[in-house]
């Protein structure tokens, strides 16, 4: 195995350390000198980029949210001329305005590495074949996963989302090894091979790459199990770079090894901001040690996890990852997070891994539907069971009271690839 290691994923924690803190610094500065927003918010702290003398000295650092992104579209936080920028990515911008992330040149080198290295990490090997099915365009994940596949050395198969029956096609007519995708549209698939009368077990398949939305382990085993191959997570989000941030290794499946020389994670109290010891769980924070357009430092993800020793990697592991702080439902008290929902889901009978969570108020109170895909073959009799089964699970294992509709198969709005879990209705919007 070692053989296949990168000069640094072979170096000692020390080692690793001391590069951490050297591009670290360089980044701070970087920041500071080029961008407005860092060197306004350094100052209000009272800080200077060589005020960080350790690794630990980046907790006096302030914060930097989604909304400071947005505050500053479309360029405000470039650090370089544009004449520089080499690519540009963009979130849907669905809640307001998009958030806008621009590549230099190194910048896509480095993501390239990075992903190429996750790739190789989830069992992927030059000569494979590689069924990209991400979307492509502003979205980062499908080009991000394209360009690191061929740095690997891999064929690419640019398959992008949708156009779910071509799809199934095209695996079983060029026999990839490896697919990319998210978790839920995976189980698309799944589907439409079973509907097509295609045994998914039967496929080229060896390796699925999975990312872009929380999965649960009850999603890792359904998906091994009727597609017959290794289940593995990737992490990334375009405001740090995309996917390729962490990965997760076939060999040990126990969370996600962080690519530490090129991102910094940290771990701290969603509600206070203070840095949480290494195996507490909290809210991730990251920040760049080696971009060049756009540095983020101390950039909240929002998404929830706990750091852990390294296993099959010398870096850092990232906990899979359970839910994002902003996605908790506080429903009469009791917090709720969509994860907890799907595991209930998974395990139920005649419904297929698709559901939806649908806020509404009622009078003083909110209330909430659980609405999940049947799967095609059920009766109206088992959907019934279903609904009843589902809204007991919920009441006994989370402890509050949900209504539950089992709806017909692809009723659920699907955006990417991915089905939109939440839909705030109280007032009469979506988040």
């Amino acid at each position: 195995m070692t053989d296949l290691l990168d000069a640094a994923e072979r170096l000692g924690r020390g080692e690793l350390e001391a590069l951490q803190l050297e591009r670290l610094r360089a980044t701070l500065r970087h920041a500071y000198e080029n961008v407005p927003f860092y060197r306004e918010s350094f100052d209000k702290a009272g800080l200077r980029p060589d005020d960080c003398r350790g690794l630990a000295d980046l907790a006096r650092f302030p914060f930097t949210a989604k909304s400071d992104l947005r505050d500053n579209y479309p360029f405000g936080m470039f650090a370089v001329e544009h004449s520089q920028v080499r690519r540009i990515h963009a979130s849907s911008g669905t809640t307001g305005r998009p958030t806008v992330v621009g590549y230099t040149e190194r910048d896509l080198d480095n993501w390239a590495d990075v992903v190429a290295r996750s790739i190789r990490a989830a069992g992927g090997r030059p000569g494979h074949k590689v069924h990209v099915a991400y979307g492509y365009g502003l979205f980062t994940g499908g080009l991000g996963a394209h360009y690191g596949a061929e740095r690997l050395g891999c064929t690419v198969i640019p398959a992008s989302g949708g156009m779910t029956a071509r799809q199934v096609q095209l695996i079983q007519d060029f026999r990839p090894e490896i697919i990319m995708v998210t978790p839920s549209y995976m189980l698309t698939l799944l589907d439409e091979f079973e509907r097509q009368g295609l045994d998914p077990r039967a496929t080229s398949l060896k390796v699925g790459i999975f990312g872009a939305e929380p999965w649960t382990e009850e999603m890792r085993r359904e998906i091994e199990q009727r597609f017959a191959i290794d289940a593995v997570d990737i992490y990334g989000l375009s405001e740090v770079m995309g996917p390729g941030v962490a990965q997760e290794c076939v060999e040990t499946k126990d969370g996600l090894h962080i690519w530490e020389d090129h991102f910094y994670p940290e771990v701290v109290d969603p509600f206070t901001g203070e840095v949480l010891p290494d195996g507490e769980q909290g809210e991730l924070v990251f920040t760049s040690l080696t971009k060049e357009a756009m540095p983020v430092v101390r950039y909240r993800t929002r998404d929830l996890t706990r750091l852990l020793p390294g296993t099959a990697r010398v870096f850092r592991r990232m906990e899979k990852v359970t839910g994002r702080s902003d996605d908790m439902v506080i429903l009469r008290g009791v917090n709720l997070f969509p994860t907890q929902i799907e595991e209930i889901v998974l395990r139920t009978a005649h419904v297929a891994p698709h559901f939806q969570l649908r806020l509404t108020r009622e009078g003083r109170l909110d209330a909430l539907t659980v609405r999940a895909e049947a799967r095609a073959e059920a009766t109206a009799e088992q959907r019934t069971a279903a609904e009843r089964s589902i809204a007991a699970a919920v009441k006994d294992g989370i402890g509050v009271s949900v209504m539950v509709e089992v709806v017909d198969p692809e009723t659920l709005e699907r955006s990417v690839g991915k089905i939109k879990r939440i839909v705030d209705l109280r007032d009469a919007r979506e988040v």
